[in-house]
This record gives C-alpha cells, sequence and structure tokens, in this order.
C-alpha cells in the first residue's frame, strides 16, 4: 500500500547509466527511506559500537568521525540496493 505523499512506483525514477543515478537517490520518496534506514541502523550499531565510550565521556574528534561512519555506512548501502532494484532492464 502506497503512502499518501508517494507516488505510485511506476513514477520513481529508473536509471540505466551512471549519469542517472544521482536522480534515482534523491527521488524524495527514496531519500526519505534511505536516510530512514541510516537512522535506525545506525543508531543500532552506534548504540552497539560507541554509546559506552560518549557515556563514559570519551567523546573526541576520532569518536566523531567513527559516529559519522556508523551513519553513512548504512546510508550507502541502502542506496547500493536502491540502485540495484532501481536498474532499467534492456
Amino acid at each position: 500500500m502506497l503512502e499518501q505523499n508517494e507516488p505510485p512506483a511506476d513514477d520513481r525514477p529508473v536509471w540505466s547509466s551512471w549519469r542517472e543515478a544521482p536522480a534515482v537517490v534523491l527521488h524524495p520518496a527514496h531519500l526519505r527511506k534511505t536516510i530512514g534506514v541510516a537512522l535506525f541502523v545506525g543508531t543500532i550499531l552506534f548504540t552497539i559500537n560507541q554509546l559506552d565510550v560518549v557515556v563514559a565521556g570519551g567523546a573526541s574528534p576520532r569518536l566523531l568521525v567513527k559516529v559519522g561512519l556508523t551513519y553513512l555506512v548504512p546510508f550507502c548501502v541502502s542506496n547500493y540496493g536502491l540502485l540495484v532494484g532501481r536498474r532499467a532492464r534492456r
């Protein structure tokens, strides 16, 4: 079932060359989902891997980079899956 603000699946962009890939990744419906995945999975990973360090007061610039990567990796993986699924068939 579609959410109220989402267009039908047929209206979402597909890609066949890398020049078209940004339009797929930056499509508002896709971006909402990939950011949601990154926040959900990233928060779980942050809690498992770095929360104890932050709570103990060990925050450092290095830790901030690791936290950023903790959220960036699931965002990239989600976008990779999106691109695999939205590739135009030849």
